[in-house]
């Protein structure tokens, strides 16, 4: 289904294709999907729907809560971090258990849409033992708890030091990771520069991130990036911007030619902009802002954190999904994005749920 899809982007935990199943529990028989009955724990949208909404989930069985921690407290406020951003999207935690491996919790999710007849499937993923991270089946490792993003949000707080536009307060950062020489980089900034308008409040950060094994003039075009920031912000920015414009024509052979004229065309001394990007100081920058990226365990470019919350930018995150995303950051941050009523206004769509509690 497409808000499942949409969930990938935000969260890797594995979610099942197949109808849910119960949780496991030798010694009890597991729960089935129940028949249609009236909603338990839902709440409508202002708008009346034309027929009684439905409860697609079993009722919550204690036996299927074995270990003493995560709280189901916990995971529902990790779920509502990671989901919440999405009206369409329903969800019901069923199982908190002990595994095999000390300290080990498994938790069991049954998540459904809006749409009617949806089908329920299911999403499993581990908690390890300090309760910090959790472990989605072929999915990797994510950070875990009630507010799962604040240590990167912290952390890049501290270090992220790229060109900036919008606010000068860092109480709702947007950090972009990004590669001169990278085609969906240059293809993203017409949504970075929407963001820009679209949220006023917010302090927007172009971190470089060259990713020097795949493309050869990343380095070097970083390297003069950091030199243009030097003389300012609009500096780079028009920097940036010529670099992308004349980006295919980057490579071993043609670079100095390329990043010079990109340079003059930002309105800066290329000659002594090239100076700069060959000294050891302007190097270890380079080095510097790879590390930070590395850190903070970006994997891909163009990448945008929100307040520490990591979204990659592609052609299959539509704007508005995206628009959505931030502003729900914002707000359970509880912090002023300065987004207008008429930005965050949807297209009408039909009466939603929301899960309450979860």
């Amino acid at each position: 289904m497409g808000s499942l899809a949409a969930a990938a982007l935000v969260l890797a935990i594995s979610v099942s294709t197949a109808s849910a199943q119960a949780p496991n529990q030798p010694a009890a028989a597991p729960p089935s999907a129940p028949a249609a009955q009236p909603p338990q724990n839902y709440v409508s949208a202002p708008a009346v729907a034309p027929t009684a909404p439905v409860d697609p989930f079993p009722a919550i069985d204690p036996k299927y809560f074995t270990a003493s921690t995560p709280s189901r407290e916990t995971v529902s406020e990790f779920l509502h971090s990671i989901w919440g951003y999405d009206n369409h999207r329903l969800w019901r935690v069923m199982a908190i258990q002990n595994t095999a491996a000390p300290g080990v919790a498994k938790v069991t999710v049954f998540i459904a849409d809006t749409t009617p007849n949806a089908q329920v499937q299911s999403a499993v993923f581990f908690i390890t033992p300090d309760g910090h991270h959790a472990i989605g089946a072929g999915a990797g490792v994510v950070p875990f708890g009630a507010k799962p993003f604040e240590d990167l949000r912290q952390m890049l707080r501290a270090r992220a030091d790229g060109a900036t536009r919008g606010a000068a307060a860092k109480d709702f950062e947007l950090v972009e990771f990004a590669d001169l020489q990278c085609p969906h980089c240059k293809e993203a900034q017409a949504t970075m520069d929407q963001i820009v308008h679209d949220f006023p409040k917010a302090h927007v950060v172009f971190q470089l991130f060259p990713l020097v094994d795949i493309h050869s003039s990343a380095f070097k075009a970083a390297a003069f990036g950091i030199c243009a920031q030097k003389q300012s912000g609009d500096a780079f920015f028009q920097y940036a911007a010529a670099v992308f414009d004349t980006q295919e024509a980057l490579s071993s052979a043609t670079e100095d030619t390329v990043l010079k004229g990109a340079a003059t065309r930002a309105g800066l001394d290329a000659d002594a902009i090239a100076a700069c990007a060959a000294t050891q100081p302007t190097k270890d920058a380079v080095n510097a802002d790879i590390k930070l990226a590395t850190d903070a365990d970006i994997e891909q470019t163009p990448t945008l954190v929100v307040n520490g919350r990591m979204i990659p930018i592609s052609s299959d995150l539509p704007y508005e999904t995206l628009k959505k995303i931030i502003q729900f950051q914002a707000t359970l941050d509880g912090v002023d994005s300065g987004a207008t009523a008429e930005t965050l206004a949807d297209k009408p769509t039909q009466p939603t749920l929301q899960t309450l509690p979860k």
